[in-house]
């Protein structure tokens, strides 16, 4: 078989491809070339087409000879080369590394050809090229048919119409034409199925049925491949049962539903190959016929060709009917970023004519440059068209520029003509003459004869602005002849460096895309990047989501109420959507809301038997909907249904005569209160109906079972007696919890693991998780496969791994946190692998990106199962693992453990993560899938005790909040008379509020003992606050007087007070702090706390007469808020009724946070603060009496004395004109609040009869499903 063996060249006679079979030892045992470079090439025949399925290569026998690397190349007819691709690049395989050891590669599919071609890369640096092959595998035979555009095969059914429920079709083709229709067959009713290249790219199209008046739409279209014009065998296969379609070409499969409610294909008469026929053909023309050659041709179990071969089908159409594929006539060159190719040409000429084609998907490159005398002409890419320069002299200064066509870097081949002649220049693309581009020329051209096509890289004055191309050229024509690329490899003519000719080697790396979730796909020769915007999705490929996976999450991130958008699968299929989140303290709400108005309004149906239809649209599509149904731990909707003369339900035995369609459109018949299969109402059940005769007559409904939601639809029947009349409602549906975020399982052992079927994330994966963990070290999770294998540890306190190995090698990313990990808190880990990088990231801070190799395998192969612990010897993760998730898909921990030894379900300890978040003294309290804030001892509500609680007086508007009776009389320290809320002697407190008030003077907060010992703080007549303490020891109350700002101007404040012994301190709003001392006559013991009053005292022990009668009249008018001492919350325990405790109210108390402080002034340093008795030049705290006489400077209090009173008078004026003109008989229409007539003040009206104010729902008049 030494004649089946051929070469580029060889180093002697001994040194032939005829010695180049593996294991042969005669002549100088193997084949060496010539010259050891990369032009070299060793070439077998196989003497007709095999299917091969494995190679493998020897060094040269006993020598220091051998190839290191090298490439394989195939072809049918020793022309036209194909380069041998795996994971989307051109393969390069590992040779040998010592001159006997053979090295054997499986091809990862199977390869046709007759002619092979080994294309050493890299070699012995001791020796030179040195190599001697095998090929494995076996024959391959099957019918080839020629087509020629005009002739088509129809297969006749043994049938006129064929009712198919499933199809298998198989073919393989090649060509040099981008469109033309490979097979059709179509219905009379419809269906058609048709398979088609458009622009190089193979199109399936299929339509099994859809009806006349449009609501079924059956028309599917799916797209595969690229560049198939490349005259390479190309196989397809076609699988369908049913409305499940596999869809493989060239190894790739896409699986998919048809679209539309049909399962056949109804095809009449016949299914054509090669064509339409042209009784289905439209008037117009329709698609082209397919140009080339098909083999294998086979449709549900017959073969067409072989058939064909018989005359057993028709194929009258063909002018010349032949069994042979002619060999291709084009001999493309390949350039890559190192590439040229030089050309000669008629030198000292006046006339440059070029022409070629190329096809690329870079959007720019070098074409052709060829210098001239004087100057050069340029021909290139530029973002898609193509430009020329002429240069008409050594400098750049002096150009004419011609530019032509668009988009022409998207893969399809486009051909160019340059032509400068004499006096002009013209550009021609794709040969449209009528479109060329023409431009004067003020010189005479002169060529040097020299054409460096695809790259030119000599540093010269004269430099093209592209210097290099990647991609194909083919049918080169310089000064009008075409060049012959054979000489040109063979050294004949021209030159060239790093062009491998005879081959098309361009790859379309966006097909198969892998930009997920809509990325838009753009390449260059050698990469491809996506473009991830408006997507919701980041990363190199678009994997990962931008949001989180549900309410909860963001709850516990700290977030408010809100709405937000939510990816309850992460990386999974299902898009983002937005829904509306209400965080409450101890549950977190999502709410989806439908299309339906309240009260609608049921209508007669045309058909009485089936009744009236409501249907009920999401703003989601109905996975999006099911993914928050099956996570939550609870879900409900509200359904109001008002009626008369219209029943809802029948009698046990009858049918309902309504009923609701829920999730998987079923059909369910149970109403709130209810269940499935009692066709009763709650009241009916219970028996407390108004009439105990009609147990099926509801006026309220409720849908109780959270699998069965949502409510999709409704369908009302009994409409159509005389005077029926029924209106529904539907609320949105509300689903709280998320089982998924809390799944968790704790591994008490070093050698517990939890296991799993195979993770499958062969070009993409990703995994995120929580862990928390006191021990230093431990494997979170681990897969292997034969060599491949991916993991996640936690490698020290301060460091976790993740590594993994696709083919090429381990590789390990480590990401270093600055504290420590093992502070069993909750730290989060997000890793991701595609084939364009590798990702790490810990608790969204710390980060770490490795890319992958530009060559190299792309694919993981896993087989083992996947373990969640400890595995394989590793060392044992101890601690808890919560809310695992892999490609989309949440693991579920807590059900696997429950029956695996060492692992229990659930994990406990959140509040050390997250009890942050409970602010204002709330109490974080751990709960089995999370944690809530208690708020009960603080004087706010909320998720996060943040929501103020306060209230609006009206005059006359008391709190009372009376202490317990306690025998103890002993001092005690703030908290223990607060928590407990008894009777005490304090020697420490803490009081704070915030306020707003128009009204002076005025009581704030006034707190009693059963001794002459009490704490007031007051507004004074001309609004300026006041800190009254009496303790005993002093004839007159310590007071601290704040004189220089009116806080009774409708502004919220806020004021702290916290004494500790003697040691006062005070804060208001944001400034800073202030201390005071009692003075040393003072005692430091608040005896007996006995009462705390808000907005007016009433009290019937010993007071201060000055509080009484300067400050507790009419009583304080305006809002108060957040109140708190030591722990107790009066006004909080005041408008919470349900909750028992001593507070009382006296007069008209409406909730609301008017009272509040916004937190969003800056605080201000003690330069500019005007609290700071130096910073304003003043003495603080001022004495009561010093207020008239030095704390105001009396000029300006003069002129501003002076100035209020002319603006005063003027107003009046301007009032009293206003009346009078505007006055008139007869009666009038006024838009003041009603009920102003019998309230104190207008605030006070506004407040009763605006809702929206008082910010409190009655919810007696609610129904809501349990």
């Amino acid at each position: 078989m030494s004649h089946a063996f051929s070469s580029s060249s060889i180093l002697g006679a001994d040194f032939g491809a005829g010695y180049a079979k593996l294991n042969r030892r005669v002549g100088n045992g193997g084949w060496s070339p010539l010259d050891s470079d990369r032009y070299r090439w060793l070439q077998v025949d196989l003497r007709g087409r095999k299917q091969i399925t494995a190679i493998a290569t020897q060094g040269r026998y006993s020598s220091s000879d051998w190839t290191k690397q090298y490439r394989l190349l195939y072809s049918d007819t020793g022309s036209n080369w194909r380069p041998y691709r795996q994971d989307g690049n051109i393969w390069t395989f590992s040779g040998n590394w010592n001159s006997e050891r053979a090295v054997r590669h499986e091809l990862q599919y199977t390869i046709v050809g007759r002619y092979l071609r080994f294309i050493p890369l890299e070699w012995s640096e001791e020796g030179r090229i040195g190599l001697r092959v095998e090929a494995y595998g076996c024959a391959y035979w099957a019918d080839v048919i020629n087509f020629d555009g005009q002739g088509v095969i129809s297969y006749r059914f043994r049938q006129k119409k064929m009712k198919i429920l499933k199809d298998v079709i198989s073919l393989r083709f090649k060509t040099s034409k981008g469109d033309g229709v490979l097979l059709h067959g179509e219905g009379q009713q419809g269906d058609y199925l048709t398979l088609e290249l458009r622009r190089a790219k193979l199109v399936l199209q299929i339509n099994l049925g859809s009806n006349q008046y449009g609501s079924i739409q059956g028309h599917t279209s799916v797209s595969s491949g690229s560049l198939l014009d490349d005259d390479h065998w190309h196989s397809v296969l076609i699988e369908r049962y049913r409305r499940s379609v596999n869809f493989t070409l060239d190894q790739h499969t896409q699986s998919f539903r048809t679209n539309g409610e049909f399962d056949h294909l109804d095809l009449d008469y016949e299914i054509s190959f090669g064509g339409m026929p042209v009784s289905a053909k439209p008037s117009s023309g329709g698609p082209q016929n397919f140009v080339g050659c098909m083999e294998g041709i086979h449709y549900n179990g017959d073969n067409i060709t072989n058939l064909a071969r018989r005359k057993r089908v028709d194929t009258s159409s063909f002018r010349n009917l032949t069994y042979t594929c002619p060999v291709s006539q084009t001999f493309p060159a390949f350039f890559n970023s190192t590439s040229t190719l030089q050309l000669p040409g008629q030198s000292e000429a006046d006339t440059v004519s070029v022409s070629l084609q190329f096809r690329t998907w870079s959007p720019s490159g070098l074409l052709l440059f060829t210098p001239l005398m004087p100057g050069g002409v340029e021909l290139s890419l530029v973002e898609g068209k193509v430009v020329v320069h002429i240069y008409i002299s050594q400098g750049k200064n002096a150009r004419v520029d011609i530019s032509s066509g668009s988009g022409l870097n998207d893969g399809q081949w486009h051909s160019v003509h340059f032509l400068a002649l004499e006096s002009f220049a013209m550009l021609t693309i794709n040969g449209d003459e009528t479109s060329s581009v023409r431009a004067s020329l003020p010189i005479q051209i002169r060529t040097i004869g020299d054409y460096y096509f695809g790259g030119y890289f000599p540093r010269t004055d004269l430099s093209p602005s592209q210097r290099s191309f990647q991609g194909c050229m083919q049918l080169i024509h310089v000064d009008g002849e075409l060049v012959d690329l054979h000489a040109v490899e063979k050294g004949m003519l021209g030159s060239f460096e790093n062009v491998s000719l005879d081959m098309c080697a361009i790859i379309d790396r966006c097909v198969p895309n892998h930009c997920e979730h809509g990325g838009r796909c753009s390449q260059t020769g050698d990469t491809f990047k996506c473009s991830c915007d408006g997507t919701g999705y980041t990363g190199a490929t678009c994997h990962t989501s931008v949001y989180e996976q549900s309410c909860e999450e963001y709850k516990h991130l700290g977030r408010t109420s809100d709405s937000y958008w939510i990816d309850p699968d992460g990386s999974g299929p299902l898009e983002p959507f937005k829904v509306s989140c209400n965080m409450m303290e101890d549950k977190v709400w999502t709410t989806l809301v439908n299309d339906l108005p309240p009260q609608s309004a049921v209508s007669s149906g045309s058909d009485p038997a089936q009744g009236t239809v409501l249907r009920l649209n999401y703003s989601m599509t109905t996975d999006q909907v099911n993914a928050i149904t099956s996570s939550a731990e609870h879900c409900e909707q509200y359904v109001a249904y008002a009626c008369r003369m219209s029943r809802l339900l029948n009698s046990p035995d009858g049918s309902p005569y309504t009923w609701w369609v829920g999730r998987g459109n079923e059909k369910h018949f149970y109403w709130g209160g209810s269940g499935p299969g009692i066709q009763k109402c709650a009241c009916g059940i219970e028996r407390n109906c108004t009439d105990p005769n009609y147990y099926y007559l509801c006026s309220f409904k409720k849908v109780p079972k959270s699998d069965h939601l949502p409510v999709t639809q409704v369908i009302v029947g009994d409409t159509q007696r005389s005077g029926s009349e029924a209106k529904l409602t539907v609320g949105p549906l509300r689903c709280q919890g998320d089982r998924n975020y809390w799944n968790a399982a704790s591994f008490n052992t070093p050698a517990s693991y939890l296991h799993f079927p195979t993770f499958r994330g062969e070009t993409s994966a990703d995994i995120s998780f929580y862990f928390k963990t006191s021990s230093s070290y431990g494997v979170f999770l681990e897969n292997m496969g034969n060599n491949d294998f991916i993991r996640l540890e936690l490698k020290s306190a301060y460091m976790v791994s993740f590594s993994f190995d696709v083919g090429n090698g381990p590789v390990e990313l480590t990401v270093r946190s600055l504290t420590p990990l093992n502070d069993d808190q909750w730290h989060r880990v997000e890793a991701e692998r595609n084939v364009k990088e590798a990702v790490l990231r810990l608790d969204k801070q710390h980060r770490e990106v490795r890319a992958a190799p530009p060559q190299g395998h792309t694919q993981l192969q896993l087989y083992s199962q996947l373990f969640v612990g400890a595995s394989g010897g590793q060392r044992g993760f101890l601690g808890c693992i919560r809310s695992l998730k892999m490609n989309g898909v949440t693991l579920d921990l807590e059900e696997r453990a429950k029956v695996t030894p060492g692992v229990k379900p659930g994990c406990s300890g959140h509040c050390s993560s997250y009890g942050m978040h409970c602010q204002n003294g709330g109490k974080c309290v751990e709960k089995y899938n999370g944690y809530s804030c208690d708020c009960s001892l603080t004087a706010f509500d909320g998720p996060f005790c943040t929501d103020d609680v306060g209230g609006y007086f009206e005059s006359g508007t008391m709190v009372r909040y009376d202490f317990m009776s306690d025998s103890t009389s002993a001092p005690v320290g703030k908290g223990v008379s607060g928590a407990l809320g008894v009777e005490g002697n304090l020697t420490q407190e803490e009081l704070s509020f915030s306020f707003s008030t128009s009204h002076a003077p005025s009581v704030l907060v006034y707190i009693s003992s059963k001794t002459q010992d009490y704490l007031a703080v007051v507004l004074r007549h001309n609004g300026t606050l006041q800190i009254r303490y009496s303790l005993g020891g002093l004839k007159e109350p310590f007071t601290i007087s704040l004189d220089h700002r009116n806080m009774a101007n409708g502004q919220p404040h806020s004021v702290n007070i916290s004494r500790q012994e003697r040691l006062i301190q005070l804060q208001l709003d944001h400034y800073p702090t202030v201390s005071y001392s009692l003075p040393d006559a003072s005692d430091t013991v608040f005896n007996l706390v006995k009462t705390i009053f808000l907005g007016k005292v009433f009290e019937t022990g010993q007071i201060d007469p000055v509080l009484i009668e300067r400050y507790n009249s009419p009583g304080f008018v305006g809002c108060l808020s957040r109140v708190q001492f030591n722990r107790i919350a009066p006004l909080k325990a005041a408008l919470r009724p349900a909750i028992p405790s001593t507070a009382s109210i006296q007069g008209v108390l409406v909730e609301s946070n008017c009272g509040a402080l916004p937190l969003t002034i800056p605080p201000m340093s003690a330069a500019f603060d005007p609290w700071q008795p130096d910073s304003a030049g003043i003495q603080f705290p001022f004495n009561e009496e010093r207020v008239n006489r030095d704390g105001v400077n009396r000029d300006s209090a003069i002129i501003g004395g002076i100035i209020a009173v002319v603006i005063f008078t003027i107003l009046c004026t301007l009032v009293f004109l206003v009346r009078h003109m505007f006055r008139h008989k007869g009666s009038y229409h006024t838009n003041e609040a009603k009920g102003a007539e019998s309230a104190d003040c207008a605030d006070a009206a506004i407040i009763v009869n605006d809702p929206a104010f008082t910010e409190t729902i009655d919810e007696s008049k609610k129904e809501w499903f349990i």
